[in-house]
């Protein structure tokens, strides 16, 4: 590749899109990421940010900004007319652990979510390139050249790797030539948008279930707005895109009062849901994530979090490949999402149908949905250990934990985990600082018990929680590999050393290569 090559291209700059370039940029592979809309967007479409997702931003040194951005889940109150019927509590909040330090979802505007996003973005040096399409795109061994318009002028840009980030109706996924498989439910429509609610309690979330025409409900909002859906049932006819229209249906509807009024309307869209996904997200160098990948029914707000994963899973690895370590790492992003994908696309087509047929348990929001159980068990990256009866292995999501360092301040886990490297914890008196990971890619962590003889920058798991997490007993050794995306790579009881770089130089062998040559 010449030097006037871009290392990657990514089209689309929605929150999978932004992830994936901050993740690529932190890691200081230069970036460009385009996207077609003038601006950017301005409602709150995909509002809720699960638990994963959460500790992805913690990881990218967004979460402070989200959580200030955001708040907590309302309750639901029942209405029928003008009257609270009801109250419900869609997913039990569940208490902060010493594993999962944000255990629940955060209700946070996705224009919020974005445009942190974004300013984390500038902070690393990369712009967003608004109001610029991509045209088309040729491929083959080496590279892939693509064609942007922006104002009627075009670019050619010649890329490593391009990703498609750009949503449901993905030009990039077009051009591939890839279908989404699944339905789309044409007949069923609802309104969604931002509005002013005047005379309604904003500390609640109001449902309309049985509203006339299909189900009515308005979600408080961090600033003050409420999140409108409307259903519009089949064969009914679609109110124009007006708050007075809008507000007419509500009241036709929900006949809520002639207290309660709809106005100042930010956002207004009309919604038809899918349940579609892609059977392939990569042919050759170019690469779909997302909603190009899989469109989710709004229920149980997956979308955007599966979204953010994939890019978080696919950062690293192309990272990686653009460093120097082996080209055939990268096919492990279809082998590890695709199957997520699936999983979770089924789990929201099944709430969504029970909301449609008006099953008011379908309201409930499981554990599943906070999406700390996914994970690459027995997958390509995570080959199966025979005998390992551990609760964590290879594939898992590696469990966070309160320790203390020599001057016994309190630190987690998950501070020495955030940044682009791999984490080595070795448990006991298990040693790995001897070997030469190349670069910086490999940061090992000492983990201590009570009692244990201290080791400079160790910490120390001064309550158990650690070695209880990762099934370490007190005393023992062990070694857990923690990849970039916060999953275990390897995992042995006690700590076996070979098998661990044996693990790990088949990732990194070819970046120690290029290290070694550029040395001598």
């Amino acid at each position: 590749m010449s030097h006037d090559t871009l290392p990657v291209l990514v089209i689309g700059a929605g929150p999978t899109g932004l992830t994936l370039a901050c993740d690529l940029a932190r890691r200081g592979i230069r970036v460009r990421i385009v996207d077609a809309a003038p601006r950017p967007f301005a409602g709150s479409r995909g509002k809720g940010l699960q638990p994963r997702t959460l500790e992805v931003f913690d990881d990218l040194g967004v979460l402070d900004a989200i959580l200030a951005a955001g708040m907590a889940y309302p309750r639901l109150r029942l209405r029928w007319r003008r009257f609270v019927v009801g109250r419900w509590t869609m997913m039990a909040p569940r208490a902060v652990t010493p594993d999962v330090p944000y255990p629940n979802p955060w209700l946070v505007p996705q224009a919020l979510t974005e445009g942190i996003l974004r300013d984390r973005l500038t902070a690393l040096g990369v712009t967003v390139e608004l109001g610029t399409a991509l045209t088309r795109f040729t491929q083959d061994d080496t590279g892939v050249t693509a064609t942007l318009t922006r104002d009627g002028a075009e670019e050619t840009v010649r890329t490593e790797y391009l990703v498609g980030a750009d949503g449901g109706h993905s030009r990039v996924r077009k051009e591939l030539g890839l279908v989404l498989h699944g339905v789309t439910h044409d007949e069923e429509r609802i309104i969604v948008g931002d509005v002013r609610v005047e005379g309604l309690d904003p500390s609640h979330w109001h449902v309309w279930p049985f509203a006339t025409g299909g189900m009515v409900a308005l979600c408080p909002l961090p600033g003050g707005r409420f999140q409108l859906a409307l259903q519009v049932k089949p064969g009914a006819p679609l109110p124009e895109l007006t708050e007075d229209a809008i507000h007419q249906r509500f009241q036709e509807a929900a006949r809520p009062g002639s207290r309660l009024r709809l106005h100042d309307a930010s956002w207004l869209s009309v919604y038809r849901p899918n349940v579609r996904m892609v059977d392939r997200y990569r042919v050759g160098r170019v690469f779909i994530a997302g909603d190009a990948a899989h469109v989710h029914p709004p229920a149980g707000g997956q979308g955007l979090n599966t979204g953010v994963q994939d890019a978080y899973n696919l950062g690293w690895k192309l990272g990686h490949v653009l460093q120097g370590a082996d080209p055939a790492l990268l096919d492990t992003y279809e082998a590890e999402r695709l199957p997520v994908a699936a999983r979770v696309l089924g789990l929201s087509s099944k709430l969504f149908d029970g909301m449609r047929q008006g099953r008011m348990k379908a309201l409930n929001r499981g554990d599943e949905l906070r999406q700390l159980g996914l994970g690459y068990r027995d997958g390509p990256l995570a080959p199966e250990v025979p005998g390992d009866t551990a609760r964590v292995q290879a594939g898992d999501r590696a469990p966070d934990s309160p320790c203390v360092d020599a001057h016994g301040k309190p630190v987690r886990l998950s501070d020495r985990f955030r940044g682009p490297h791999w984490t080595l914890l070795a448990f006991g008196t298990a040693r790995a600082d001897a070997v030469a990971w190349p670069g910086d890619s490999v940061r090992v962590v000492h983990v201590l018990g009570k009692g244990a003889t201290p080791i400079p920058e160790a910490l120390f798991d001064r309550d158990g929680h650690a070695h209880s997490a990762y099934d370490v007993v007190p005393g023992r050794d062990a070694l857990i590999l923690v990849r970039p995306d916060g999953y275990v790579g390897h995992a042995s009881r006690p700590g076996d050393l070979a098998a661990l770089t044996a693990f790990l130089t088949s990732l990194l062998s070819a970046r120690a290569e290029s290290a070694t040559e550029a040395t001598a």
